[in-house]
């Protein structure tokens, strides 16, 4: 009888093993669209952890300063039926004029969806994509570009691809401001 319990525990437990499908693990690189539902674009070799950090600079008497995180394993949507995971940077900033007086802060943005929301979206030849999705009415949404320069400075090119995304969904008189700098190879430094 107890031999029998015993078989049929294992039995059960190799079944139950045999059907679970590991999670498939990609270099962070690979196209989202060549993986799998439910597939880890990893950061396999840390390439991610370069640009962590706070980092500062000053353009045009601004003064804009990036807390720059790594969320690994964090879940994004492909398509409205397929996710996967992927370790990303999260970009949070503040931007002073030359008084100190705070002109924009995103330290409340908490995923996507947020207005001022920045994320990395891949990482090539030392240079991080990052998508940013704009602030009032989606101003300002673009792709930045931080580039990795030595161990104490990057630098930040931001183009925005327009100065409003849709002007029904922006009710009352927004700020329509476009405060994150727009320049070509900024350099940010490490504080």
């Amino acid at each position: 009888m107890k031999n029998l319990t015993i078989k049929s525990l294992l039995i059960f437990l190799a079944i139950n093993f045999s059907s679970c499908k590991a999670q498939q693990v990609y270099p962070l690189n690979t196209y989202p669209d060549d993986v799998q539902a439910g597939s880890y674009l990893k950061d396999l070799n840390n390439e991610l952890n370069y640009y962590v950090g706070t980092w500062q600079s000053t353009f045009n008497g601004r003064t804009t300063i990036l807390s720059i995180t790594k969320d690994e394993h964090h879940l994004l949507r492909r398509d409205l039926t397929t996710t996967f995971y992927q370790d990303i940077l999260l970009v949070k900033y503040i931007i002073k004029d030359s008084s100190g007086v705070v002109l924009q802060n995103n330290s409340n943005a908490q995923g996507e969806s947020d207005r001022n929301f920045i994320t990395s979206i891949s990482i090539k030849d030392n240079t991080v994509y990052l998508y940013y999705n704009g602030t009032n009415c989606g101003v300002g949404w673009g792709e930045i570009l931080l580039k990795k320069i030595n161990p104490l400075s990057l630098s930040w090119s931001y183009h925005p691809n327009s100065s409003v995304l849709t002007t029904k969904n922006c009710p009352g008189n927004p700020d329509k401001t476009i405060y994150l700098p727009e320049a070509e190879n900024l350099i940010f430094t490490k504080q």
